[in-house]
């Protein structure tokens, strides 16, 4: 598979946030298959939706997959349960999160995965790193 141009959504609100972004990243950069090209600059935000919670640092990275999406989602959750994530109330906080916001030009909608995310475009802080990894 060639590499294709991926761009990844990192957020964290709960426990050292600024850390676990940072650990975050380093952890992407060991899955195989992967190389990241750029990290946006790493910025505070409001929660969108949800239930009251504390603010997130937020960020984007750019990288290149020579994975399949599934494979690399299936990484990135891996990542993120290594971090302490734990999943139950939708949009609530979070040690980490990992989203793919896109990945080359595909397009796709299953269960379980879709892409182009479809809530990129509501969230400022996800279309404010996208902007700045474009210039």
């Amino acid at each position: 598979m060639s590499s294709l141009p991926v761009y990844i959504g990192i957020g964290s609100n709960l426990g050292d946030r600024k850390a676990n972004v940072e650990r975050a990243i380093e952890l992407v950069k060991l899955i195989k298959g992967v190389e990241i090209e750029r990290v946006s600059s790493v910025y505070e935000t409001e929660p969108v939706g949800g239930p009251p919670q504390g603010k997130f640092l937020n960020g984007v990275l750019k990288i290149k997959a020579g994975i399949n999406p599934f494979k690399l989602l299936g990484e990135l959750r891996r990542i993120e349960k290594h971090l302490g994530r734990k999943r139950g109330i939708k949009n609530g906080p979070r040690v980490i999160d990992l989203d793919i916001l896109l990945f080359g030009r595909k397009n796709i909608n299953t269960k379980s995965l879709k892409i182009p995310h479809p809530r990129m475009h509501k969230r400022e802080f996800v279309l404010r790193g996208l902007r700045e990894l474009a210039l």
